[in-house]
């Protein structure tokens, strides 16, 4: 297996990227040269297996076994044969089938990184391939609204698919940059773990009613019937849900303010811009999520590029200080 080309890697680490991702990928550029391709590879994986698990209209067992094969490769088991083409034949989006298509090239990458590398990026979806395969059981062949039953369940499936990617980033960081903080490894590691599954939780609620529509909901069940609804009937009676709401919505709130401490502890500032972003992209996200109260399960809250412009302009001039972020963030 020979890496890809010049020319193949420029795209898949650009205009591939690019279009697959929206925020991250400012977070992607902002890097050192030495830490975005393991992160920017890992992206690009977690996207096409995520996107081959979201392709509802191919049957759920179908899905199962494509994701299986796909996560054996990633893996570097390549004795199956794939159905990617036909995964790509079916994608609307015309970024989702271009990436699909590219999935060779992102493995023959993969196969080409040190072995350091290659094997956080392995490590990082092994995780991420379980929850997306956990999630297609769950959801996969149900018939109605499927809820997931208790808060623990929650929080292991925010782990599973975005916790494990700050401990990623942690273990690539301190891998390549030999000042990256002054604070152990294995405090960076709690950081990042809690940071990434705040950033999946404000992903959850920001998508709360497509995924009803859908027949998902990530909402426990237990905790909805103590607030006296059911996964059922939420987008008839939103309102009785508001309490469940606010208390995830703190949880995600606590979460990106862990990210914020791991984003003040980094040396470099451009790393730490880069690690920040998304925190205080989120955090104006759950604002945004407050003030729509039970309009939430309505219409999908997203924060404006204008914003992310602005906000990515008042970084650079305070040079990412920590004053800077701590500011920032409670702000929004």
């Amino acid at each position: 297996m020979s890496p890809p080309g010049d020319s193949v890697l420029k795209d898949l680490r650009g205009p591939l990227l690019r279009s697959v991702s929206r925020s991250f990928y400012l977070s992607i550029r902002l890097l050192p040269g030495k830490l975005r391709n393991p992160i920017a590879l890992a992206y690009l994986l977690a996207r096409a297996t995520d996107t081959i698990a979201d392709t509802t209209e191919i049957e759920a067992d179908l899905r199962r076994c494509e994701l299986a094969h796909l996560a054996a490769r990633i893996q570097g088991d390549f004795s199956r044969a794939d159905s990617l083409q036909t995964f790509a034949e079916r994608q609307k989006d015309p970024a989702e089938r271009s990436l699909i298509e590219r999935v060779p090239a992102c493995l023959d990458w993969l196969e080409s990184f040190p072995e350091g590398d290659r094997a956080d990026v392995k490590n990082v979806l092994l995780k991420i391939n379980e929850g997306q395969a956990l999630d297609l059981q769950r959801f996969g062949n149900a018939a109605g609204i499927v809820a997931l039953q208790t808060g623990a369940d929650l929080v292991h499936y925010t782990h599973l698919v975005a916790g494990c990617v700050g401990e990623f980033w942690t273990s690539v960081c301190f891998r390549h940059l030999p000042k990256f903080t002054d604070r152990p490894s294995d405090e960076m590691m709690l950081l990042g773990s809690q940071y990434g599954s705040g950033l999946q939780l404000v992903n959850i609620l920001r998508d709360a009613g497509a995924d009803l529509r859908a027949g998902r909901c990530y909402l426990p069940a237990d905790e909805l019937q103590a607030a006296g609804v059911s996964p059922d009937e939420l987008l008839k009676a939103p309102v009785r849900a508001l309490l469940v709401l606010d208390a995830w919505r703190e949880r995600a709130k606590q979460g990106l303010a862990a990210g914020i401490d791991y984003a003040c502890a980094i040396r470099s500032i451009r790393v730490r811009l880069a690690t920040a972003l998304p925190a205080l992209i989120g955090a104006r996200t759950l604002g945004l999520l407050r003030d729509e109260g039970p309009a939430v399960f309505e219409r999908k809250v997203k924060v404006p590029r204008t914003e992310v412009r602005a906000l990515t302009l008042k970084l650079l001039t305070g040079l990412a200080s920590p004053r800077t972020l701590r500011q920032l963030f409670h702000s929004l």
